[in-house]
Order: C-alpha cells, then sequence, then structure tokens
C-alpha cells in the first residue's frame, strides 16, 4: 500500500489561494522524508507565522521552489503515486499554483468525515486527531515535516477502519470520496451542535443562511460544509 502513496504537508504565506504561496514543502514516499523552506514570492503573514512559527528572516536565503529540485522530484512522483493529504484540495491548489500537478489525490479530512458518520468526533484538524486518537509518535505540531508523520499515522488508521468495515479496493474508494463534496449530516458545533443538519432547517433556517454567509465569506473555503448547506437551503 505504502509504495504508491506519497505522504504530504505545505505551509504557506497564508491560505488565500489568489495571493499567498509555499514557504515549506515536506513529503515522505517509500520511508524517505524529504522537507525543505522556500522564499516565497510574497511576504509571510503574521497569522501564519503565529501557527507554523516559520518567519521571512528565516527563509530569505532559501532557494525558490520553481527552480528547485524538490519541485522537479515531487512531478515526477506524482505523475506515477497518489498523493495523500489532509484538506487535500488545499495543498493540491496551491502545488498547482506553483507548477505541480497531483493526478490522484486522496484527502485525509474528507476520508475521516465520511466514516464519522455519528458524528462521534468532535474535530477533524490533524492536530487534534493525533491526540483523539492516541497517536504515540514524535513530531513538531504544525510543521511540515511533523504533520506528514501525523498524516501517515492517520492514513493508516483510516485504511485499517475501512478495512475493517468491508471496504474492498480501498485506496480507489478513498480517491473517489475524496473527488467530490460531502453531504454531512449532523452540526458537530455551534448552538446546534450533535443536532441533524435537515431537522435543524425546519425550524431555524435563518441560522443555516447565516452560516452558509461565514463560509462563502471565509478565506478558509470549506467545500462540504459549503456543499451541504446549499443543498438544505436548494441553492445551486
Amino acid at each position: 500500500m505504502d509504495n504508491s502513496i506519497v505522504y504530504l504537508d505545505t505551509e504557506t504565506t497564508g491560505i488565500d489561494l489568489l495571493v499567498d504561496r509555499l514557504v515549506q514543502v515536506a513529503y515522505k514516499f517509500q520511508g524517505r522524508l524529504v522537507s525543505s523552506y522556500f522564499k516565497p514570492a510574497v511576504p509571510i503573514s503574521v497569522k501564519s507565522m503565529s501557527i507554523s512559527h516559520i518567519t521571512n528572516e528565516m527563509v530569505q536565503n532559501a532557494e525558490e521552489f520553481h527552480s528547485s529540485q524538490m519541485k522537479h522530484d515531487l512531478q515526477e512522483l506524482l505523475n506515477q503515486n497518489i498523493l495523500v493529504a489532509h484538506n487535500a484540495g488545499f495543498d493540491v491548489d496551491i502545488l498547482y499554483k506553483e507548477g505541480v500537478t497531483a493526478k490522484r489525490y486522496i484527502d485525509t479530512l474528507k476520508i475521516i468525515r465520511f466514516l464519522d458518520c455519528n458524528n462521534e468526533i468532535p474535530e477533524y484538524g490533524l492536530q487534534y486527531l493525533r491526540y483523539y486518537l492516541e497517536f504515540n509518535l514524535d513530531a513538531k505540531a504544525h510543521d511540515a515535516e511533523g504533520d506528514v508523520l501525523v498524516l501517515e499515522k492517520l492514513f493508516h488508521y483510516l485504511y485499517k477502519r475501512m478495512e475493517n468495515e468491508g471496504y474492498t479496493n480501498i485506496l480507489e474508494e478513498m480517491i473517489e470520496i475524496s473527488s467530490k463534496p460531502l453531504l454531512l449530516r449532523m452540526f458537530n458545533y455551534g448552538k446546534h451542535k450533535g443536532k441533524i443538519i435537515e431537522e435543524v432547517l425546519t425550524y431555524d433556517r435563518n441560522y443555516l443562511e447565516w452560516m452558509l454567509e461565514q463560509k462563502l465569506n471565509s478565506e478558509n473555503y470549506d467545500e462540504d460544509w459549503i456543499f451541504t448547506l446549499k443543498h438544505h437551503l436548494k441553492i445551486n
């Protein structure tokens, strides 16, 4: 299984795909972990620095990604193998912006949402899942290299869970789930936490409309929630 998987995580100057750029890429393939910093074309935002602890000074003398050996090597790997990332849509889009195309990918965020049909898990952030699922590993949080190690552990957990639930062609199933938005069933946060979305619609439509507006105006595009809210509100 692992022979065809490229575990990957990126750190960026921010989360606006129209503006922001790569500052760190880490990936693991067939047991080999590769990580490098890059000098971005735009400054790193204060918000991003507060999360990743990568500063503009740290990367001012780094090479640029577009001319790096990593860009070439990564494209070669992704031509033949499967990218695995958490919230993969963002990583796929930022890589594409930087000139690297992922032909096939698996989004562990979508897979965990898909499997958690009863909303038993309170949050789906990678580091939250690390501790919720009790992964025992030494990995620095909010660093691309450390996140790749957590990602690998999460992928193995998800693969085993699908195997136990009777799925057979698991990698292809994961790719299919990752390729389209999910129709979520239940609120896992907010004032209607734990309630079925379809039921809330019958008595608090305004909340769903407000939530959709918030999601649409957020820099962090959440495809699954936007799809779900539009579905229930019957908005094309």
